[in-house]
Order: structure tokens, then sequence, then C-alpha cells
């Protein structure tokens, strides 16, 4: 089940009103940040509870309730379709691009980091609908969140052992792509229409074949549209 789908059952299986009673909290409950984050399914013991926009949430720890409170939208399931933010990454070479520069594309963004191991296995499957799609006018881009000083060496290595040819790219920059796109967890996937608006997204624990089946339905939706 997907950290949305679960977030979903959590909310409507949980009490629908936040009582100021302290004995009114259940005493399990989903953490939504350990779910985003560590894939957590199971209920646990509530330590700390919030509210958003009139929804009680709760939480296994005050760091939890600290995380959530400092950005509760990374944490909810997103508005589609929303503006995609603009952001600002490095290629390998050094030189800035932006999303902009991919205007009028369907963008398939894909954060990740050469240190995780979901994120190494879903990039051969990015690869191949990179190949499928590309004359339909589909570009998969990678932005590296690694943020160490051999970053770029790392990056290159890693890009070379895993043979991967759609562009990938260090977010380097001062004011970073992952903060602007409020990714929690790795891998985080979106998917952007040729008008900047994000229409999908992925987190965690991705069932690629969501991916794939999103991107083929509207890719070639709107090819055919075009060739009517």
């Amino acid at each position: 089940m997907s950290y949305f789908r679960l977030l979903y059952v959590a909310l409507l299986l949980g009490p629908l009103r936040l009582s100021a009673q302290e004995d009114a909290r259940p005493e399990r409950a989903l953490c939504v940040v350990c779910a985003l984050k560590d894939g957590e399914t199971e209920f646990e013991k509530v330590k700390a509870h919030s509210e958003h926009a009139g929804t009680p949430y709760y939480f296994c720890s005050a760091d939890c309730k600290a995380e959530f409170d400092a950005d509760p939208a990374g944490y909810l399931p997103p508005k589609l379709p929303r503006p995609a933010p603009n952001m600002v990454v490095e290629t390998l070479a050094g030189e800035s691009v932006s999303l902009q520069d991919f205007g009028g594309q369907w963008v398939l963004l894909d954060f990740w980091a050469t240190w995780c191991t979901r994120c190494v296995k879903m990039m051969p499957k990015l690869q191949k609908l990179y190949e499928a799609y590309a004359d339909a006018g589909l570009v998969v881009l990678g932005v590296s969140i690694d943020d160490d000083e051999a970053r770029i060496k790392k990056i290159k290595r890693f890009v070379d052992k895993v043979d991967v040819s759609y562009p990938i790219f260090s977010d380097a920059k001062e004011q970073p792509a992952w903060d602007a796109f409020s990714v929690k967890v790795l891998p985080t996937a979106f998917l952007i229409d040729p008008n900047g608006q994000v229409v999908a997204q992925w987190i965690g624990k991705i069932d690629h074949r969501q991916i794939e089946e999103e991107v083929a339905s509207r890719v070639l939706r709107q090819e055919e549209m075009q060739s009517q």
C-alpha cells in the first residue's frame, strides 16, 4: 500500500476531531512522519499530537511532531495538479540548468542519492521509460542530493556503473531543489506536464508499475490528441 493510501486509511479510521482532553487521544496511531520516512505501517504508541486544517495527527515522539509542524504539507497527500516550483541544479560539468529549460516537455523528475538502495534499483527502470517515451516528448531528469565535497566524482562513477543516459544533475545550489519540492524521503519522483503542472508523484517504496502506467496513459494520450 502506498504512503498516501495508508495515510488516508489511517485518517478514515482515526478520530474525526482532536479533543482538548489528553485521555481522548488514541493509545496507538500511525505516525505520519515515520510512515513517510521509514515506511512504517504499524500503529505506534501516541506521545504527541497536532492539528492541521481541522484534522488531527498523532506522533510517536515530540521530534516527529516538530518535524511535521515545520512543514505539514510535506507529509500530506499532495494537491494535484499544482504548479511545479522552479529549480536550478548543476550539470556534472558545473553548468546551471533550470526546470524552465524543459518547458513544453513531459518531465519525470527523480530525486535520488548514491547511498539510496531503492534509488539505485529504480534507475534502470527509469532508463527504459526514457528510451520508450523520449520520442513522445518525455525527458527523465535525475537530481542527486549527495552533498559531500567529492559528490561530482562520486556521481560520475555511479552513473557510469548503472549505465543510464538520461540527464543527471547535482543539487548543489544555495536553494536546493529538494527543498523547493518538499522532498522528505528518497526516492521521490514527480511527473510534470508540458504546462509546468505536477500531475503525479511517488515517494519511498515506489511501485514502478504505477509510474509506467501514469506515464503511458498521459504521454500517449497527448500524442494521440495531437495526431488527430
